[in-house]
Parts: structure tokens; C-alpha cells; sequence
């Protein structure tokens, strides 16, 4: 049973790439009406940046694949090898957590320091479970 519960965490986070990639192309749309920005003329990556003034999402959607990327294989470690006992499940579930608080304040008010303790504390907690599995692999 608990092995399956590993996977409800990831199942959150990409619940919540979804909602800030949702959130992503509302604000880049809204503004291409607003500005009367022609899709082209956002065709690049320069381009967009130039033109798209309210990036927040789109950074945040793009953080979304960078930690987050060694949680997912994270759980698929711990769901495969049996590794998902309490430890690992509060773990998982305290990373997913502090990215959400992470997604809410980066998409909202972003305020760098209130994002960066968090983005911190989520770290710190991949970490420590990336430790836990190592050690539940190496004594297996």
C-alpha cells in the first residue's frame, strides 16, 4: 500500500505544473489582447521577453523542471525498491508543499526572499530524502 502513496505526491506536482502552466498562457494571452501583440511577434524567446512584460508564471513553470526533475526520480527509486516508508512519504510530501508555497508566492506577489527561503527549505527537504533513499539502498 505505502508503495502506491509514494506516487500521490507526484501525481500533486504535476497537478501543480499543470495549474501554472494553465496560469502561464492566461496572463501571456491576456496580455497579447490587451497590448494587441500579434503571436509572431513573440515568436522567439527574445522576442517574448521583450514584449511580455508579466514573465512570473513562465519563470516559475520553468523552475517547475529543474528540482523538481530528482523528485520524480526520487519516488520512482523509492516506489521500485520498496524505499517508501514514513520517512520517505513525509519527505516527499513536505517537498511537494514548500513548491507549492514556492508556485504561490513566485506567481502572486513575488517576493524574492519569502520565494528563496522557501525554494530553500524545499531543497534542503529533496535532499534529505535523496540521503534517506541512498542510505535505505546502500544497507539493502
Amino acid at each position: 500500500m505505502q508503495s502506491k502513496a509514494i506516487f500521490l505526491p507526484a501525481v500533486t506536482m504535476v497537478a501543480l505544473t499543470c495549474a501554472v502552466w494553465l496560469r502561464m498562457y492566461v496572463v501571456r494571452i491576456g496580455q497579447m489582447r490587451r497590448e494587441r501583440i500579434h503571436p509572431q511577434a513573440v515568436a522567439t524567446s527574445a522576442q517574448a521577453v521583450a514584449r511580455l512584460t508579466d514573465s512570473a508564471a513562465a519563470d516559475n513553470f520553468r523552475n517547475l523542471f529543474e528540482l523538481p526533475v530528482l523528485f520524480y526520480l526520487a519516488v520512482v527509486v523509492a516506489g521500485s525498491a520498496g524505499l517508501a516508508d514514513g520517512a520517505t512519504l513525509v519527505l516527499a510530501w513536505l517537498f511537494v508543499a514548500l513548491r507549492i508555497a514556492h508556485s504561490a508566492i513566485h506567481c502572486s506577489y513575488n517576493r524574492v526572499m519569502h520565494r528563496f527561503f522557501v525554494y530553500a527549505a524545499g531543497a534542503l527537504a529533496l535532499w534529505a530524502l535523496w540521503i534517506h533513499l541512498a542510505i535505505g539502498l546502500l544497507s539493502s
